[in-house]
């Protein structure tokens, strides 16, 4: 009976599920049996007529996604069968057109029969050519249209009020489109559209719109992209608090603002404000942004320390507060994310150690954290994190060793440059089997490098150690076992050296773009070299490589762009080498003999500091290209080539210092402007300073000094808007400065040195106000500047050791000091009339030049006592006004010149007491020394009730009499600031600074990065 029951119940399972199957093909067959629409008549004519009005064009590539969806449109077929047209089921009207990346060229005409389609709810044509045309105002038509997608389609012109008529619009993206909104359009598309989702606007100039006019959006939106639409003013926070937004992109605009400092809730997935100008801190609230994925707050204005209120943001996949001024600890619970696979924050002033050990990041590809304030040791989880593919550590304080990895994982990029890192490398450094970039410059490391453990390293591309105290030898032969070497630095590693075992036959390097060998006590240039057939970059400047080069041993630099062969030994060259030559740097040598013609290729030629002897060749008139020219410091003689002035476009420098040149200057900038430094002291020029050098707009830096001219004030410079640095010394410049001198002109000069002349009469009284950059306080953030000209700039805080510059030294009493024009633009000052004929008083009107640092007005005959106003001068650090006929008494305003270094009032008339207090307690007697009415400290002689003598000063008593002299020089590199237009190329030719390169390289990745977060989230 059981088994008979059981059966029974099998027999009818099996029935049921055979009529479950027949139901189920029944209702498939019936589905396949549903007709396509008919396309409505009037529809397929609209379409044809707008298929017909465009023409196909292969240029637009659309990721390689693009194809002429049109070409599958014709007539005789049925409209809702065409590729990119959808048509309602049940009234064949055509509902939805996506014809993006076609392929499309053409203007979209008033009258386009595309305005008929009455049923239309999605249009979509972004990525084609619609040949700048503007928006018709047939959009209007549209009355059903949901979706609008115009982006990336060459449109132009204002956005029309009636592209918000459709007020049935979810979505509208008219991004990259080329439009303009003004405020009437964008205040009518907020108002009407109110069901709006949906609002993609990058790249759109929405300049003229208020960001205020942000907040009468729809109250529905969920996604609001407005990247680069040079928004300007203050951002209204109640958007950061919109009810539905998921998705926010501000970045790239001139916004101001902040955060919601309270109760901020929101369904955000996306934030990206970077680029703006928002301020304030962080509040804690942005740990209540439980659904947030992707945080972008880089490059804005905020202070104080980032919150540790990372705790519940799970879903955090990247962070970016690149450059964001926070400092303070890093936030602990940063470190404890599962699901964060970007994180940086770098260039902040972040300070502290890294954590220990982190339990979080275990699918972390990024982590930058350069440019900051850290310290403390390197932890060894940074090399065994699974997913890390990029380490930036560069540009810390931090110390220590690197320790043992007990698991090396796939890191490719490792920078750790410019801390304080000490010890020798572990073995297990040389396990990271995928590392392809590793840089460890400027740091304490030491020990033995093996060219047997780098040779481990199979994949690296870049290797930078130099500026270590690393030791022994680098085996070519081994080195060149790592195929994918691009870019090797081993300079200034003074006990390390290099060899090759075969000669170099086998020490090839068939991918090494660069190689810098600089101070690593190489005395003949290395075998490969002539094998070495990708290289562009060799630096072996600062070694002891000597004797003529010969033409052999240049065999292989055929392609070579830079090269850097200063402070060596050598004599000369057989032939200059390379063709295709852009930067050659042979200063600091023994090169003797007349000059080479140099390749014709040149932007940069750098040969001072030789012996060269002769005549300056006129075939240096034929480097059509070059920037820089420096052929101080040598002996060459005769005049200078008349072409020398006008023969480059694009030429920067010129530096023909230190020679016997004599003869006439030659005109300059007679065709081009671009000249902005001009050094052509201790030779024995002479005649007149010419005329055409007011057309050099852009020159900064002028030093005629140590020759034998002779002329009357050059007034007419007055009107070069960025001359900063004028030097006359030694010359036979004369007259009277108070008739030539312009009322107003020079704006810009910071420096002037007109000692030792023969110019006469009183000081130019209507002369000093005039100097603008005089007022620019920058050095003393304590003082007060008065007057309205008075200026506040920041401080230079990148400096580049790579770039060449003019360099005014300074030898002062008890002070050495460098000037270049890097110091200009933070704010050095100086003007000096020493050594000329000047008479009457010192006028008032110098105490308005409150930023002056240096005032020479010694070995005059200036008369009168000295202007009490002058201790307003606030940032004045030396003053000599020696040898004058100056009386009276010293005035204790001065004392308020507490940035004083250096006084000299000496050979003058001075009487009565000596003030005392602050700086004026450390000056010895020196600085007083023939004024024999003079009394008390530092002089033996007493006043009349003297108080107590002040404490001796803590500073030597070195130096003379005289208080300073200067000498203008030109140097080679150190800290400098773009010299005209040869950074840029130069910069990307050499591949330094080396940080400047990497900060471009890591924007274009941060960006595409972002790019990628953004294009994911947006089609989401």
């Amino acid at each position: 009976m059981g088994k008979f029951m059981l059966c029974q119940i099998c027999c009818l399972l099996l029935v049921l599920f055979s009529l479950s199957e027949v139901e189920c093909s029944l209702s498939l067959s019936s589905s396949s049996l549903i007709p396509t629409p008919l396309c409505v008549p009037d529809e397929t004519s609209a379409l044809i007529q707008f298929k017909n009005a465009m023409s196909i064009t292969d240029k637009f590539l659309c990721d390689g996604t693009a194809h002429p969806k049109t070409n599958s449109w014709n007539e005789s077929t049925n409209c809702c069968t065409w590729e990119g047209v959808t048509c309602d089921n049940a009234t064949g009207q055509v509902i939805g057109l996506d014809l993006s990346c076609s392929m499309l060229v053409g203007s979209l005409p008033p009258d386009t029969r595309l305005f008929s389609l009455q049923g239309l709810k999605r249009l979509n044509l972004s990525y084609n050519n619609l040949n700048l045309s503007s928006i018709p105002f047939g959009f209007s038509k549209l009355v059903s249209l949901t979706h609008l997608d115009l982006s990336d389609s060459s449109l132009s012109g204002f956005v029309p009020s009636v592209i918000s008529l459709p007020s049935k619009l979810i979505s509208l993206d008219l991004s990259r489109s080329g439009l303009t909104f003004d405020s009437h359009s964008f205040g009518m598309l907020a108002a009407n559209l109110s069901e709006l989702e949906n609002l993609f606007l990058d790249n759109v100039d929405m300049s003229s719109v208020e960001p205020t006019s942000l907040v009468n959006l729809s109250s529905s939106l969920r996604r609001l992209s407005l990247w680069y639409c040079d928004l300007q003013g203050e951002f209204p926070s109640e958007i950061f608090q919109l009810r539905n937004l998921e998705y926010l992109d501000l970045g790239s605009n001139n916004l101001t603002g902040h955060l919601p400092k309270f109760n901020w809730s929101s369904p955000l997935r996306l934030l990206h404000i970077p680029e703006n100008h928002f301020r304030g801190s962080i509040p804690a609230s942005l740990g209540n942004l439980t659904k947030i994925t992707s945080l972008d707050f880089s490059t804005n204005t905020f202070e104080g320390r980032i919150p540790d209120v990372f705790g519940n943001l799970n879903k955090l996949t990247a962070l970016d507060f690149f450059h964001c001024s926070f400092s303070g600890l890093l936030p602990s619970s940063l470190f404890n994310l599962t699901q964060l696979t970007s994180l940086e924050l770098s260039s902040n002033r972040l300070t502290g150690p890294l954590p220990t050990n982190v339990t979080g990041l275990q699918i972390l590809n990024d982590l930058g954290l350069e440019d900051n304030l850290l310290t403390g040791g390197i932890p060894s989880w940074l090399f065994t994190l699974p997913s890390l593919e990029t380490l930036y550590l560069s540009n810390n304080s931090l110390t220590g060793r690197i320790n043992q990895i007990q698991k090396p994982n796939s890191i490719r990029i490792v920078y750790l440059a410019n801390n304080h890192i000490r010890g020798e490398l572990p073995t297990s450094f040389f396990g990271l089997s995928e590392l392809a970039k590793l840089d460890l410059s400027s740091n304490n490391l030491s020990g033995v490098i093996e060219s047997a453990m780098l040779s481990k390293l199979e994949n690296l591309q870049t290797l930078y150690l130099s500026s270590n105290n690393f030791s022994g030898v680098i085996e070519l032969d081994v080195l060149s076992k790592l195929k994918n070497l691009t870019e090797l630095d081993l300079s200034n590693n003074k006990l390390l050296s290099s060899s090759s075992n075969d000669s170099g036959a086998n020490s090839t390097f068939p991918m090494l773009d660069a190689l810098y060998f600089s101070s690593c006590n190489v005395e003949q240039f290395p075998d490969f070299l002539r094998s070495a057939e990708s290289l562009s970059i060799l630096d072996l400047s600062n070694n002891r490589i000597q004797g003529p080069v010969l033409r052999w041993e240049a065999q292989g630099w055929e392609q070579l762009t830079y090269l850097n062969l200063s402070h060596n030994l050598l004599t000369g060259f057989e032939q200059f080498p390379a063709k295709h030559l852009r930067i050659l740097d042979l200063s600091s040598n023994l090169l003797q003999g007349p000059l080479q013609a140099p390749p014709p290729s040149l932007v940069e030629f750098l040969i001072s500091k030789n012996k060269l002897s002769g005549e300056i060749p006129y075939s240096v008139c034929n480097l059509e290209y070059l920037v820089i020219l420096d052929l101080s410091s040598n002996y060459l003689r005769g005049t200078i080539p008349a072409c020398l002035g006008n023969f480059s476009q694009w030429i920067s420098t010129v530096n023909l210092q230190r020679n016997s040149l004599t003869g006439e200057i030659p005109d300059f900038c007679v065709k081009e402007d671009s000249l902005t430094a001009l050094a052509l002291n201790d030779n024995r020029l002479e005649g007149l300073l010419p005329g055409s050098l007011v057309n050099c707009t852009s020159l900064r830096f002028l030093n005629i000094a140590n020759n034998n001219l002779s002329d009357l004030f050059p007034h007419r410079l007055s009107v070069l808007p960025r001359l900063q640095v004028l030097i006359l010394r030694s010359n036979g410049f004369y007259g009277r400065l108070d008739d030539s001198m312009p009322v107003s002109g020079f704006l810009s000069l910071q420096v002037i040195d007109i000692s030792q002349n023969e110019f006469i009469g009183p000081l130019p009284t209507k002369f000093f106000p005039s100097l603008r950059a005089m007022k620019v306080i920058v050095s003393h953030p304590t003082i007060e500047c008065g007057g309205a000209d008075a200026m506040c700039v920041p401080k230079c805080e990148n400096c580049n050791p790579d770039e060449y510059k003019p360099i005014v030294k300074l030898n002062m009493k008890r002070l050495e000091m460098e000037l270049d024009l890097e110091s200009l633009s933070i704010g050095f000052t100086l003007i000096d009339f020493s050594n000329n004929h000047f008479n009457g008083r010192i006028p008032e009107v110098l105490a308005e030049l409150c930023s002056l640092l240096v005032l020479n007005l010694s070995h005059n005959s200036l008369t009168g006592p000295l202007p009490p106003s002058l201790g307003s001068i606030a940032a004045l650090e030396s003053l000599d006004l020696s040898s004058n006929k100056l009386g009276g008494r010293i005035p204790s305003e001065l004392t308020k010149l507490t940035f004083l270094e250096v006084l000299n009032l000496s050979q003058n008339n001075f009487i009565g007491p000596i003030p005392v207090g602050n700086q004026f307690n450390t000056f010895d007697n020196d600085s007083y020394a023939g004024n024999l009415a003079l009394c008390g400290f530092p002089l033996s002689k007493k006043c009349g009730n003297e108080e107590p003598n002040p404490p001796t000063s803590t500073l030597g008593e070195e130096g003379s009499a005289m208080a300073f002299t200067w000498k203008p020089v030109m140097m080679g590199y150190g800290c400098g600031v773009v010299l005209g237009l040869s950074t840029g190329y130069i910069v990307f030719m050499t591949g330094r600074p080396r940080w400047f390169v990497r900060m471009v390289d890591r924007f274009w990745q941060r960006n595409f990065t972002r790019w990628i977060l953004r294009t994911r989230i947006k089609t989401n």
